[in-house]
């Protein structure tokens, strides 16, 4: 019966507090940005006041189909994210991620700003530089316990860190498109604003663009649960150095932001196609031959 429910139990944890979570991260990449530039930066809570500023704002919709779009864009996110932590299969869990993606650049096309429809195609370009890799990390699970369910990858006697080191390198610097970091954030207003306006958010305000906001965190704390089911295993000092992963993971992808200048998408597409292949290429051919 336990073992019915433990995975239940996690689904719903994870659409209960990840927002939550999501929110106070939001605030701590804030803040740790604020003191790298030397500025004090907001408060912690301040996505949360963001977000009910949103949301109290009156709906305004270009058309019809840009929310209902981005509704399948959440919808999608908690999808993926109630399956990975309900310890479902981890393949699914890409393929519904790719569908959230998706769902967010066919909002973008639905309206005619051509801000909205540039940051839709420059959105298509980092789905395409980021996907092989987040299929390699599913092909990589599944050489190294046997298994693409979460549940009997989180059983096993050992991290699969130590058999997949290059699948995990490639998985990291992915996360600067998914986290919307510099130099890969080329979509969205956060670095390319200069051109973009606010890209692919351009046409989204209010409420809607408040459900974007909670998606994001929905996703940041799915992304952050892929880190952590590199280093869990049965033994649970491993889950500890796990957490204690994620939070170098998520100060060196902040470094990173504020170090690096962001470049153009050719650059972005052939560096992410490099280190898929150098890394996870390599480290996949290593477990299919030295099983």
């Amino acid at each position: 019966m336990s073992d019915f429910l433990m995975p239940i139990a996690g689904g719903l944890l994870y659409l209960l507090l990840a927002p939550i979570l999501g929110g106070l991260l939001s605030g701590c990449d804030r803040i740790i940005s604020a003191r790298m530039q030397r500025r004090k930066g907001p408060p912690l809570l301040q996505p949360f006041y963001d977000f009910l500023k949103l949301w109290g704002k009156q709906p305004i919709a270009v058309n019809k189909a840009e929310g209902f779009y981005i509704f399948g864009f959440l919808l999608f996110v908690l999808l993926t994210g109630a399956i990975f932590f309900a310890q479902g299969d981890i393949l699914l869990v890409v393929f519904t991620l790719t569908m959230a993606s998706v769902c967010l650049i066919i909002a973008a096309y639905a309206v005619d700003s051509p801000y909205s429809q540039i940051g839709a195609e420059r959105e298509l370009v980092q789905t395409m530089a980021y996907e092989p890799m987040l299929l390699m990390v599913a092909l990589g699970f599944y050489l190294a316990s046997g298994s693409f369910s979460v549940g009997d990858i989180l059983t096993g006697s050992h991290m699969n860190i130590l058999r997949m080191p290059g699948i995990f390198f490639g998985l990291c610097f992915i996360l600067l498109i998914k986290f919307r970091k510099s130099p890969f954030d080329i979509s969205m207003s956060h670095e390319a604003h200069q051109e973009l306006i606010g890209g692919l958010k351009t046409e989204i305000s209010g409420r809607t663009l408040a459900v974007v906001e909670l998606a994001h965190w929905y996703e940041n704390v799915f992304l952050f649960g892929l880190v952590l089911l590199f280093f869990a295993s049965d033994t649970w000092w491993t889950w500890l150095l796990g957490l204690a992963i994620c939070e170098i993971v998520f100060f060196a992808e902040i470094l990173i932001d504020n170090c690096c200048a962001r470049i153009k998408w050719e650059r972005m597409l052939a560096s992410t196609w490099l280190v898929g292949l150098m890394a996870g290429f390599l480290n996949i051919a290593f477990l299919m031959y030295f099983k």
